[in-house]
């Protein structure tokens, strides 16, 4: 846990599609420490059902409140009673800590960037601002089902308990295990050696360095495994490093991380008729493409399963302004993807396939000649990519951009 005394109450988040997750929330449960659920599966109906348990001696005491949103959404549930019911408990003395057990509709990477930067108005006794003046997060307890993950996160099967939702089940289980400071996996044992080794080789490439304990550990414990450097809700952006925490680049069970890089940019046309190679067989991929025919934006790429999402992601360093370029930290890296060895070998030779090959150069626009992230763009826009294929959008997560898994 993180003991740093800076006078805001600890948070824990506990997330996760696996049933194992209620259990892990409620083993916390001790004098000083309440446990704060919002059931969401009526949210369409504007209804949400809150939670808050708290002990006292022996005593277990459970109070519900039924909450009617008149829009019935998600980040309405936030604004409206999660946001202030944090900064309210943290008023009370007799809370020491906050575990909040979130429904699977609620991503604990969203949830920690409402707490940053949501102002939470007219709490009584307090000034005005986001929950982050109140509660710090100590860390993201990610519960899975060993027996079903790994197909969850190569599927593409939606995430439909929201209608308006177009996620997939895959970019939910999958964003949960990366923003995870500690895991829980419940039912390796039922697993042969070949499966529990390739779940935990992927497990380790997505959140390298995070504690794993079966759901019949002791959840206290496991807190007090996370390492100092975890990431405790740290928010990042599409041009954050590469492979937080180092993640091993050898083939363990059949699965491996593939870095791709090039100093040519990717062909629009090529790219867009051949992006599956990054969905067959791929857990997830992150990446910022460079595209031919938009020498001066970067473009963000990213997937789970079968969903995929491109988007822009800002501009490259060489066409920012002397102003711009000043704001802008110095991680900027390349592209890489995590999937079976099979895939890898298809992949690498593929993206390179894709990318604008010394012929297209002749035959292109004398723009060509700058198409470099490192020099100078011309000033005239020379048009818009095609890239609008999306199988299913995806929310922008702030992880390691250049990632292809």
């Amino acid at each position: 846990m993180n003991t740093n005394l800076d006078g805001r109450t600890p948070l824990v988040l506990v997330s996760g599609v696996s049933g194992s997750a209620t259990g892990a929330a409620r083993s916390l449960l001790r004098t000083g420490t309440v446990v704060v659920h919002h059931d969401l599966s009526h949210l369409r109906e504007g209804v949400v059902r809150r939670t808050v348990t708290s002990i006292a001696g022996n005593t277990v005491s459970e109070r519900e409140t039924i909450l009617e949103l008149a829009h019935g959404c998600v980040s309405c549930t936030l604004s409206r009673d999660v946001l202030p019911l944090l900064r309210r408990l943290h008023s009370r003395s007799s809370v020491q800590r906050i575990v909040l057990l979130l429904d699977p509709e609620l991503e604990p990477e969203a949830l920690c960037w409402a707490i940053e930067h949501v102002d939470v108005v007219g709490v009584v006794g307090q000034l005005d601002g986001p929950a982050l003046r109140d509660v710090r997060v100590d860390a993201v307890v990610t519960c899975i089902d060993a027996e079903t993950w790994l197909a969850d996160a190569t599927g593409d099967e939606a995430f439909d308990i929201d209608s308006e939702s177009d996620r997939t089940i895959a970019q939910v289980v999958v964003g949960q295990v990366e923003f995870a400071d500690a895991l829980v996996v419940r039912g390796s044992e039922n697993l042969d050696s070949w499966h529990r080794s390739r779940l935990n080789a992927v497990l380790t490439r997505l959140a390298p360095g995070v504690p794993v304990r079966d759901d019949r550990g002791n959840v206290e414990d496991l807190l007090l495994a996370v390492p100092t450097d975890a990431r405790r809700g740290e928010l990042t952006d599409a041009h954050s490093p590469l492979l937080r925490r180092q993640p091993s680049l050898d083939e363990s069970s059949g699965v491996v991380l593939v870095e791709f890089t090039a100093n040519r940019p990717f062909h629009p046309g090529r790219l867009h008729e051949a992006i599956d190679v990054l969905l067959d067989g791929v857990v997830c991929s992150r990446g910022r493409l460079w595209l031919a025919t938009q020498p001066g934006e970067a473009l963000w790429l990213e997937s789970a399963g079968g969903g995929l999402r491109v988007a822009s992601a800002d501009t490259w360093l060489a066409a920012m302004t002397a102003e711009q370029f000043e704001r802008v930290p110095p991680e900027r890296q390349a592209l890489a993807a995590l999937n079976g060895t099979s895939v890898s070998v298809t992949v690498t030779p593929r993206l390179s396939c894709w990318c604008v090959t010394a012929i297209h150069s002749r035959l292109t626009e004398p723009c060509s000649t700058h198409w470099s992230p490192t020099r100078n763009w011309p000033t005239r826009n020379p048009g818009r990519a095609g890239m609008t294929r999306s199988v299913n959008s995806m929310k922008t997560r702030a992880t390691n951009p250049n990632r292809l898994m």
